[in-house]
């Protein structure tokens, strides 16, 4: 019986190593570039800010994208019975960063300038130089 367990860990720990970290972080830009339903809720091509990763890294709550409506219990006077409408998460495949300089989705990659410091950016499309965010 312990060689069947011997396999099996922690699933979020695997998980994390087998997808690795993103570059996206809290506070920027993307835009969504696959997904939603085309007649209910279209948000492919949308942009917005990214308030919130959650699931270590793999899922973003993007302001004002994915929203979903949830139906509240009443929890007090203050607080009355109704709709509720949330931000739902996405999963951080289907966006990429929004180069607003460019006006279009980029992949963003990592550099190291002179003095050793990491620095986040992409490289150009047109000119095929890394610019630094």
């Amino acid at each position: 019986m312990a060689a069947n367990r011997a396999g099996k860990g922690n699933s979020k720990k695997a998980k994390a190593t087998l997808f690795g970290e993103t570059k996206l972080r809290r506070g920027d830009t993307v835009m969504v570039i696959s997904g939603g339903n085309k007649k209910v809720r279209p948000i492919k091509g949308q942009t917005g800010k990214i308030t919130r990763l959650i699931d270590d890294g793999q899922r973003a709550i993007v302001e004002g994208l994915n929203r979903m409506t949830r139906h509240q219990k009443a929890k007090g006077p203050d607080k009355p019975a109704g709709k509720v409408s949330i931000e739902a998460p996405i999963n951080i495949a289907r966006l990429m960063y929004y180069a607003e300089k460019i006006k279009r989705p980029v992949r963003l990659s990592v550099s190291f300038l002179t003095d050793g410091t990491k620095v986040r950016g992409y490289k150009d499309p047109k000119s095929k130089e890394f610019v630094q965010i």
